[in-house]
């Protein structure tokens, strides 16, 4: 039994690494395909192709309705997230919006004060801190903050929220396909809507577009998800946070070496700043006192 369980363990903790890293590929990989498509569209043909790939178990509930409210309240943050960091990548770097999409991890704490009176720690203030000092170095100052970087810090802002909201339905025993099923398809119809009346062409212009589009739809959006949820089952909170803190990492290294983007030493430091500004948000939802009496962690 406990060898089963050690497999269980290392199986999750290998597929939460790869959770991490392909969401590290997206980055470079739909920066590269945004001269054949435009972004709003990409979006949502990707969304809606993972909906597609999501029916024939939705087909299997008795109530497929259910979670609609729920969905559409989630997908406006999740349309907000795509569409505002896949724009955001016409104007910024590949690993910049990896990093600056890392600074989710100091709006949680804002978020959680706002909504439910929980007041940031020490430590998610120096987390907080740090995270600002890198993105500082990252993007130049003010004077180098430009419009990608802004649309991406708004998408990590969605991120947060979608995460808080996610974790209340979660717990409160939601069925999680339906609850993609439905945030999927309504992204869609945003993102389209939204392309409509902005006059978009709806068009793909090459198969490499349509290629990045199935992978985007497929790897990073349905089976990371899937994964992500199951190892969830058999790893610890914290063990999943501190994994998924090297999400940045994989994007620019992905940047840098596939995507031929610029290493730049000054910018690398302020990506290593968030980073750990994240690791320090992560240690600080860890009870360092129930470890030392070797209680279930890390509540």
């Amino acid at each position: 039994m406990e060898k089963a369980a050690g497999r269980q363990k290392l199986f999750s903790d290998i597929g939460l690494f790869y959770c991490a890293a392909i969401w590290g590929s997206t980055f470079i990989v739909t920066k590269g395909a945004l001269d054949d498509v435009d972004p709003v569209v990409m979006v949502g043909i990707r969304f809606i192709i993972s909906a597609a790939l999501l029916l024939p178990w939705v087909l299997r509930r008795p109530n497929k309705t259910r979670h609609m409210r729920e969905g559409f309240f989630l997908s406006l943050f999740l349309a907000t997230l795509y569409l505002t960091q896949t724009t955001g990548l016409l104007y910024t770097s590949a690993s910049n919006s990896g990093f600056i999409t890392g600074l989710f991890i100091i709006f949680i704490p804002v978020f959680m004060y706002l909504f439910r009176r929980q007041k940031p720690t020490r430590l998610q203030g120096a987390s907080a801190a740090l995270a600002l000092a890198g993105m500082w170095l990252l993007t130049g100052g003010v004077s180098g903050f430009n419009l990608g970087d802004a649309l991406t810090l708004a998408a990590a802002a969605a991120y947060a929220v979608h995460l808080i909201v996610t974790d209340k339905y979660v717990k409160a025993e939601a069925d999680t396909v339906l609850l993609a099923f439905h945030q999927f398809w309504m992204v869609s119809a945003i993102a389209f809507g939204i392309a409509l009346l902005r006059g978009s062409s709806l068009a793909v212009a090459s198969a490499n577009g349509w290629g990045v589009i199935l992978f985007l739809a497929v790897f990073p959006t349905l089976t990371a998800f899937f994964i992500q949820m199951l190892a969830q089952r058999h790893s610890e909170p914290f063990k999943v946070g501190i994994i998924f803190t090297l999400e940045p990492v994989f994007a620019a290294l992905f940047a840098w070496t596939w995507g031929g983007e610029e290493f730049v030493p000054v910018k690398a430091g302020g990506g290593l700043l968030i980073v750990s500004g994240m690791i320090i948000g992560e240690l600080s939802k860890f009870n360092f006192k129930r470890a030392v009496k070797k209680e279930v962690l890390p509540v």
